[in-house]
């Protein structure tokens, strides 16, 4: 059963009302606390209330797995040209033109500071709980409950630390004179070292998955250890300061006043010697793998079936059925408007875009090009009135993520029914997955190869950094000969530039290699080499102009993927739409002449490499004094 039917009982019975402050924390539930907390089954209740906060849409229902990770070199907000500056919206703001006085700003920190009030109540009156005295199972309980919700915490936090940078930070719940409420901002490198400290511990009382019944839809003790590693390598990483900090190095592409830097090599390494150590946990354990087939991987994830063979996912946050869940509706395979087939509804499925660069960035034979960019897309033809699948055509910067699509949707007979049943939006329910293990064996990659080489292993780990990336690679191939070919192609580039492009070709679309691209300190580079890649396709007359292809006998509504033949027209069965290509000859070029340079266009104009939004100036105005914008933003 998927945690979130109890989720919901555990919102209604444990009610919290909120207070007034700039942070927007809550106050301690109806129940006092010692009642709820020297209590077993009202404690898991309290803490099945922080796990139900993360459904919000603004927590992870839509802005952060949807919005949050655009702008990078192959997934893009759906902002183009004057869309691109629009400052009200998430198209500006995702963009690089962020606002303090954008709406949501506000709202997703009210409700991510509300997550870790939930959390901070949870934990605190774990602390002060008689159960934890006592020998047995329910000290046991109570010690998970308390480690779950310090490992949710510690995942809000570094969620909000690369949205915002250095932001309040409070481990405590919150007082009822509010005197622990007004704070300042900390620096980010101290809020992550304490992150780390709180997770080490948690590790200690957290099962793995699939132990006595634990799922995926909890965070496990894989999952605690993967976050920790990321929070290492993140804080060994690059980041745009507010000043700068003595010892540590500037990067390229950094501004004079809010420098880009990271910590010292030796920091570094020890920062990197931590990652492997947990990373290695989790690859050594056995308790997580990879799926073999990547496409049953992504059938399992749009059907909202947990995988408890492979356990690829870490943790996935669980969403309900027309509750939570915008993966599929908001973003997927575009299902343009109302049919018999999918209800009078439809779905956007357009918030964000992948664009041409990375859809021929794939290897021949490579599965995921096909599940995670869509070149086509279901809708009525407005000549014909016939509703099939036609393509896109020259859309270099429309391309939808594939990973989530209705026509896998539709063998979850439950959410299929409330589809055809609604001329609503219908939240999909599926789950937002937090880590899954190619990201683990990706990050593994890279620690184990700076810090010892590609062909080494980590300690008690017989997996080496060219292993752990060949394992990512080879599941997209079914042809063994292609699949031999890409492998010969990628081990010809640099390594660490080999694990950059396998984290696009794996990752895009996930909200994950945005935030691996500014740690890398690559983020402007990868935009401008994306741009200047393009530029340079339509310049040189490079993308093919046509892309020919033939309809599926079998069901005609549906375009044979497997007939696609890219280039000049081909006659006979074919049938043709214009391509990349198109652009070259196209008077106007829109997309070359004011899409493109719209792109990202706010990222380097004020301040250079400024990836961080603002605070909000309603969150400012409220917070006594306390708090004030930097990177060039005002207050």
């Amino acid at each position: 059963m998927k945690i979130y039917k109890t989720l919901f009982l555990g919102l209604g019975l444990i009610a919290l009302s909120s207070c007034s402050d700039f942070l927007n924390q809550t106050s301690p539930s109806e129940l006092d606390n010692e009642s709820t907390f020297n209590n077993a089954y009202y404690t898991e209740l309290a803490l099945n209330k922080v796990y139900g906060s993360l459904t919000q849409d603004q927590t992870y229902s839509n802005f952060l797995p949807i919005i949050a990770g655009t702008n990078t070199d192959c997934d893009l907000i759906d902002g183009l040209g004057t869309d691109a500056s629009n400052t009200s919206s998430e198209r500006g703001n995702m963009n690089y033109n962020a606002n303090p006085g954008w709406s949501q700003l506000s709202k997703v920190w009210d409700a991510m500071y509300g997550v870790i009030e939930n959390a901070n109540l949870v934990v605190d009156g774990i602390n002060n709980s008689q159960l934890i005295q006592q020998a047995g199972a329910t000290r046991t309980s109570m010690m998970r409950f308390r480690a779950e919700a310090m490992t949710l915490r510690a995942m809000i936090y570094f969620d909000l630390i690369r949205l915002f940078g250095d932001i309040p930070f409070k481990t405590e719940s919150s007082n009822s004179d509010l005197y622990n409420v007004y704070i300042g901002k900390a620096d980010r490198d101290d809020i992550m070292d304490e992150l780390i400290i709180e997770l080490e511990e948690a590790i200690g009382y957290l099962p793995w998955a699939g132990e006595d019944g634990y799922t995926t839809e909890h965070v496990s003790k894989g999952y605690a250890h993967a976050l920790l590693a990321n929070i290492a390598m993140t804080r060994a990483g690059y980041a745009i300061r507010e000043q700068a900090k003595d010892g540590y190095i500037t990067g390229d592409n950094s501004d004079a006043t809010y420098p880009t830097q990271r910590c010292s090599d030796t920091k570094r390494r020890e920062l990197f010697e931590l990652a492997e150590k947990h990373l290695a946990a989790v690859v050594s354990s056995g308790k997580h793998k990879l799926n073999p087939s990547v496409e049953e991987y992504w059938r399992l994830i749009n059907i909202g079936q947990l995988d408890q063979t492979y356990q690829e996912n870490l943790f996935e946050i669980p969403m309900g059925l027309n509750k939570s869940g915008e993966l599929g509706y908001t973003i997927g395979y575009r299902i343009n408007g109302a049919s018999s087939l999918f209800g009078p509804k439809g779905n956007s499925s357009g918030k964000l875009k992948l664009t041409a660069p990375y859809y021929l960035s794939f290897g021949e034979g490579d599965i995921r090009r096909d599940l995670t960019c869509a070149i086509s897309q279901l809708s009525t033809d407005k000549n014909t009135k016939v509703f099939k699948e036609y393509m896109l055509g020259n859309a270099p910067f429309g391309l939808y993520c594939g990973k989530w699509d209705y026509r896998k949707m539709m063998e979850n007979s439950e959410w299929y029914a409330a589809v055809l049943a609604s001329d609503q939006k219908v939240c999909s329910g599926i789950n937002v997955v937090k880590m899954r293990y190619p990201q683990v064996l990706l990050m593994y990659a890279e620690v184990v190869n700076e810090l010892y080489g590609k062909g080494a292993t980590a300690e008690g780990c017989t997996l080496t950094a060219t292993a752990a990336l060949k394992e990512v690679h080879d599941r997209a191939f079914t042809d063994a000969t292609k699949r031999d070919a890409a492998w010969t192609a990628l081990m010809g580039k640099d390594f660490f530039d080999a694990i950059v492009d396998e984290n696009a070709w794996e990752l895009a679309g996930e909200g994950v290699r945005k935030f691996d691209l500014i740690r890398w300190n690559l983020l402007s580079e990868k935009i401008d080499e994306f741009k200047n890649e393009y530029t340079n396709a339509v310049y040189n007359g490079t993308y093919p102009q046509y892309v020919n292809y033939k309809y599926r006998t079998d069901n005609p509504m549906y375009i044979d993927m497997t007939s696609l033949v890219f280039g000049a027209k081909v006659g006979g069965e074919y049938e043709n739409k214009s391509f990349f290509g198109a652009e070259t000859s196209d008077k106007e070029q829109k997309n070359l002449k004011v899409n493109l340079p719209s792109i990202s266009g706010g990222l380097n104009k004020a301040v250079k490499n400024r990836y961080l939004l603002p605070i909000a100036s309603t969150t400012i105005s409220t917070s006594n004094g306390k708090l004030h914008n930097s990177y060039g933003y005002s207050d």
